[in-house]
């Protein structure tokens, strides 16, 4: 039976972020997660956005933790070698009960501390973004944008090399609670065998609250509220420097808007509505008619000729089981679970404030012992180097150093063989299709994986020695393949 000092349970920006948070100390650590890779879920299914903390309740722990995460984002994304931009964001709006919305929301940012917040005429929206349509707007210059998938890898991949291990396809079934020594320890049964761990850090995401009743702890109630979004090609980016939101409803929520991402897409969405489904990403003709009907008022761009690509994420929220009040995120340590730390109800600003719940998360054990700090904690990753993003000198360099830049395997995005390469050989060691495409961009470009994903494939299956019936797509039991036909597959 393997035994480590703490074991987190989920692999989302929030497990990761946690990851690295316990990699600075001197302790036996692992993440347990049941997809093949890391940001398999909901972390890779939102809008990319570093929010600025003008929108949740003063004093809470969405509030608290979205400021400061916002305030340190610029040194982590350096140390980290992840794209971020400070874009800034406005809040567009037409008539006096959008003007009346908007400012309840500078009111807040205010309370909060979000700096440089400020109203804007038409003219000064203009001028901040050509683009953006609207008599006048809340403007943010502290708001970001980046990508929440690779910002996951990138907290995974430091922790690994400061010695984390990562369990993947392992999935938590039960956890008992053994108190025959001194310490105390926690047996934790999953469907590959049972791990023995003196601390659990439950973020779970989606499944948070099974995890918490494994652990004796009842009474959290969360409910699904997912929304869909459109893709758009790097065409309809031109000119869009800033994320365009529209004013909030009376409840203080935003209706579809339009993102710039930190890759130069455009992300139009998402609309909200209750789910039951966990999993259910399955996106609707009438949920996407309205999003181009929505997106059309704040942007001109949202036409048929851009769209690429759909998906959908969901929002696990918690809430009052009465009201149906959504409420804060919850970072606890409960008598009935003593050596646990309990994360529930983590939706956004979840990328925003992921270190800053991760260092909460880490003080909840403090209470109870001294942590000791190591000595080698490194905390800087270098990504993969993209090809696209470097000048020609450079493009030229990096042939001259390995010819495997030399050859373009997704032409959408420019991606190299000597990039597919090393994400094949990631050090997380996850090879589906969706690790390399995460890690490169791969397949993400204008055809869809058209050109590029069967040269992919064979790289997976020449580099790794496999079988083309044991390359997945993404989640486990996705096979691309069933067999050999004429010395190919099928």
């Amino acid at each position: 039976m393997e035994r480590f000092d703490a074991v987190v349970i989920g692999a989302g920006v929030i497990g990761c972020a946690i990851a690295r948070e316990l990699s600075r100390f001197r302790l036996d650590a692992c993440v347990i997660e049941k997809e093949p890779d890391v940001a398999f879920g909901n972390s890779s299914r939102n809008t990319g956005m570093l929010h600025a903390g003008f929108t949740y309740a003063p004093g809470s722990l969405k509030a608290i933790c979205a400021v400061e995460g916002n305030r340190e984002f610029d040194h982590v994304a350096s140390e980290l070698d992840v794209a971020f931009r400070r874009s800034g964001k406005v809040v567009v709006g037409f008539t006096d009960r959008d003007r009346a919305n908007i400012l309840k929301f500078m009111d807040i940012g205010m309370k909060n501390g979000v700096e440089g917040l400020k109203m804007v005429d038409k003219q000064q929206l203009h001028d901040i973004e050509p683009q953006a349509r609207g008599e006048f707007a809340l403007y943010s210059p502290m708001s970001g944008i980046l990508d929440p998938i690779q910002y996951t890898i990138a907290l995974a991949e430091n922790a690994h090399a400061n010695g984390v291990r990562f369990l993947f396809r392992t999935k938590v079934t039960g956890l008992n609670w053994c108190a025959q020594t001194d310490e105390g320890f926690y047996r934790v049964i999953t469907n590959r065998g049972v791990i023995q761990s003196r601390w659990i850090i439950n973020c779970a995401g989606m499944y948070s609250t099974d995890i918490s009743e494994m652990l004796g702890i009842t009474g959290h109630v969360t409910k699904g509220f997912k929304g869909e979004y459109y893709v758009l090609d790097k065409r309809a980016a031109e000119g869009l420097r800033t994320p365009v939101y529209p004013a909030p409803n009376e409840k203080g929520g935003f209706s579809t808007h339009a993102t710039i991402t930190v890759d130069g897409n455009v992300l139009v969405g998402p609309d909200s509505y209750i789910t039951e489904g966990r999993e259910d990403y399955a996106t609707s003709s009438a949920h996407l008619a309205g999003l181009v009907r929505d997106g059309k008022k704040m942007f001109d761009n949202v036409k048929q000729e851009f769209f690429i690509r759909t998906f959908a994420g969901i929002r696990w929220k918690r809430v009052d089981p009465i009201t149906g009040k959504v409420l804060d995120f919850v970072v606890e340590r409960r008598d009935e679970a003593p050596q646990a730390v309990n994360l529930v109800g983590i939706e956004s600003p979840g990328v925003t404030s992921a270190l800053p719940l991760a260092r909460r998360a880490i003080d909840k054990m403090r209470e109870v012992e001294d942590l000791e700090e190591d000595p080698a904690f490194s905390p800087e990753r270098a990504g993969i180097k993209r090809f696209c993003d470097a000048t020609l000198a450079q493009q030229r360099l990096l042939v001259e150093q390995d010819r495997a830049y030399g050859e373009i395997i997704c032409r959408c995005e420019m991606v190299t063989r000597a990039e597919i390469l090393a994400a094949i050989h990631n050090p997380l060691g996850a090879h589906t299709l969706a690790s390399v495409k995460n890690r490169t961009r791969a397949t993400m470009g204008r055809c869809q994986a058209g050109y590029c994903e069967s040269r992919i494939t064979a790289l997976i299956r020449s580099e790794l020695d496999a079988d083309a019936r044991d390359v997945c797509y993404q989640h486990e039991g996705s096979h691309m393949f069933t067999g050999d036909v004429r010395g190919g597959v099928r």
